[in-house]
């Protein structure tokens, strides 16, 4: 392809109008991607209250809390799929009451229920970031997409936050566990009734919207043989690994029990994190779509994770300020969400969602994999004695070392920014 056909493929994107529509349905699903990723994270501020009503230690009540991934992960390739083949307003809602009644489940304070509802909420989940991300496609223009997938993500993490400073003194004041998820069931339900009121209805033609049922994982072929697509699946996975384990299962027990920090400072000091996402995510977006590539801006926000991981784990107790460290990480964490962006323009724009689903599988999976994996860890360096700091900072090296290895990965990733693509 010459220069001047890609000259007027760019000049005809940046015309393409904001489908208002589409753009609505995307805030509303931004608002349920908050909800669920506060649901996500708030089981770590509730650890004690879960250990009692499952009679499981720490450990236990970490697994079962990671059966949401396992889902998530799975549900991510269908979600993706099913994008393709029906369009959002078929998918989205249903995913979205899928999570009520997940939350409604983990109330009743049982094991079983708990761990039926925990499933639930990861394999409804799915649809939130995918369909947030196929919404904000069909509504934005290109020249917008990465600023608007990070805004996506800023509602995530602000939830992810709020999951943690704003649910712990919530269920040790005002109301008891148990009511804080049905609660968020019932507001999850009506969140559900708006998307599906207003997403706009219709498909994308391609290969996923004909012929059997089948033949709607077709676009996966695309794809998954792709190496690209790997690339980005690897490199976002070992960014996410941070916050989703590190921060949100163990940076509590972490600050609080490694560093004999008191209960309500660790939350509030956990949450700076996520915190730091909402600020990362639209804040690297922008900076991509202004300078016109992914790479430099992923990579600069990967080595600001590496050094405040690092100063996290491993500077003498006191040196950095409290709070800054744990919201630097964030800030650079939003570089995980680039690769999003970068794996939908390495392949065709007839197969978004599947894209999408793709990354989302692939990064979940690490997690899902990998979150016993982290316990395990934890539990064979305090070798039956008390998880203090020096067992914190040996597991906490692993992490280190997966953000150096997505560094490295994201080196030998295509660069699809409109100022950095190579003419093919």
């Amino acid at each position: 392809m010459s220069s001047k056909v890609i000259s007027t493929v760019n000049i005809s994107s940046v015309r393409e109008p904001i489908h208002i529509g589409f753009v609505v349905a995307w805030l509303f699903c931004s608002a349920f991607y908050f909800m669920q990723y506060m649901l996500r994270s708030a089981p770590g501020v509730m650890i004690p209250e879960l250990s009692t009503a499952f009679a499981r230690d720490a450990l236990g009540v970490g697994s079962l809390v990671g059966l949401y991934y396992y889902t998530y992960a799975l549900f991510s390739i269908v979600c993706g799929a099913l994008l393709d083949r029906l369009g959002a307003k078929g998918v989205i809602p249903v995913g979205i009451v899928l999570v009520a009644i997940g939350a409604a489940l983990f109330g009743l304070g049982s094991v079983e229920t708990a761990e039926i509802g925990r499933l639930l909420q990861g394999a409804g989940s799915a649809c939130g970031f995918i369909g947030a991300v196929y919404l904000a496609t069909h509504g934005f223009p290109p020249r917008a997409l990465a600023t608007a997938v990070g805004f996506t993500q800023c509602f995530g993490m602000l939830g992810g936050s709020a999951g943690q400073f704003a649910v712990a003194p919530l269920i040790h004041g005002l109301i008891t566990w148990q009511q804080f998820w049905w609660l968020s069931a019932l507001v999850i339900f009506f969140i559900g009734g708006l998307v599906f009121i207003m997403t706009p209805a219709g498909r994308d033609d391609g290969p996923a919207s004909q012929g059997s049922w089948i033949k709607m994982f077709a676009p996966y072929k695309e794809v998954l043989s792709n190496p690209q697509s790997y690339l980005c699946g690897f490199c976002a996975g070992l960014l996410f690994l941070p916050t989703t384990v590190g921060d949100m299962i163990w940076g509590i027990p972490f600050l609080h029990n490694g560093l004999d920090v008191g209960y309500a400072a660790a939350v509030n000091r956990a949450s700076m994190v996520p915190l730091g996402w909402v600020i990362g995510c639209p804040l690297l977006g922008y900076l991509s779509d202004r300078l016109g590539r992914r790479k430099p801006v992923l990579i600069a926000g990967a080595l600001l994770m590496l050094a405040s991981t690092a100063g996290i784990y491993y500077l003498p107790p006191g040196i950095a300020p409290p709070y800054v460290l744990g919201l630097l990480l964030g800030i650079g964490s939003g570089a995980a969400m680039l690769p999003y962006t970068v794996i939908k323009e390495v392949n065709s724009d007839k197969v978004k969602g599947s894209a999408s689903g793709a990354i989302n599988f692939l990064v979940f999976t690490f997690s899902a994999l990998l979150t016993p994996v982290y316990g395990k860890l934890l539990a064979h360096f305090a070798n039956g004695g008390a998880m203090d700091l020096p067992v914190f900072r040996a597991a906490g090296a692993w992490l280190i070392a997966g953000i150096a290895l997505a560094i490295i990965l994201a080196m030998f990733m295509r660069e699809t920014g409109p100022r950095g693509r190579t003419n093919v």
